[in-house]
């Protein structure tokens, strides 16, 4: 399982205009199971994805793909962990 942050490095102009193309490549992703949660951190400064991948490098592989990447419009710090607790309404998401 993977805790992916997004960091904007380019105005929120830009970010805005990505959007739409960012918001189909998150459908993408969901559809596949990969992301298992997104969205915009607080203040907006990027975002946040709960993912899960075969091996770090298919993640990086799947976030190359984004738009955001594509344009040099964000960076992204991944943050592996193994889930070994949760409350009953996320169990689905523990490991093995």
């Amino acid at each position: 399982m993977y805790i992916v942050l997004l960091h904007y490095v380019k105005p929120l102009e830009v970010i805005d205009s990505l959007i739409p193309a960012h918001v189909a490549y998150l459908e993408e992703q969901y559809q596949a199971g990969v992301f298992v949660a997104s969205g915009r951190r607080i203040p907006r400064t990027g975002g946040v994805i709960l993912a899960r991948a075969a091996t770090r490098a298919d993640l990086d592989t799947i976030l190359a793909q984004d738009p955001f990447a594509q344009h040099a419009a964000a960076t992204y710090e991944v943050v592996e962990f193994s889930p070994s607790k949760s409350s009953p309404d996320l169990a689905c998401l523990l490991e093995g």
